[in-house]
């Protein structure tokens, strides 16, 4: 243990050297960075490191608003997450709804924007204007 302290440090004393620390900033920062080099050393992840699941920045269940969807990657409202959005993420729209929970027939778009074009779609009755072509 010893060396992960050393380590530390070095490390916190680089960090106090640029900006001012009081006495409890510098005994956490050392307890926590020499914990976080040892786990990494030894291979295992630190506690309060990355976890496994990664955290949205909403909730999914709140993500779809009246006027714009959070993207639960990176936090950006749209009006709709696009294919190419979510492409930019390594996902697509199947995975990205997998990822997060929601059901396959959900679509990633505003709701007063889905209402609108519901009722554009009725308005137009294209699929009466097929029957009679």
């Amino acid at each position: 243990m010893e060396e992960y302290i050393k380590q530390a440090l070095e490390i916190v004393k680089a960090q106090a050297s640029v900006r001012n620390m009081t006495e409890e900033e510098i005994t956490s920062m050392v307890k926590s960075l020499a914990n976080q080099l040892k786990a990494l050393m030894e291979g295992k992840e630190a506690e309060g490191g990355e976890e496994e699941q990664q955290q949205p920045p909403v909730d999914p269940k709140k993500a779809i608003r009246e006027k714009s969807v959070v993207c639960l990657e990176c936090g950006k409202s749209f009006r709709i997450l696009t294919k190419r959005h979510l492409k930019s993420h390594g996902l697509t729209p199947e995975e990205y709804k997998k990822k997060w929970g929601y059901k396959k027939t959900q679509s990633l778009i505003a709701r007063s924007l889905a209402r609108e074009r519901r009722k554009k779609m009725q308005e137009i009755q294209l699929w009466k204007k097929r029957k009679t072509a």
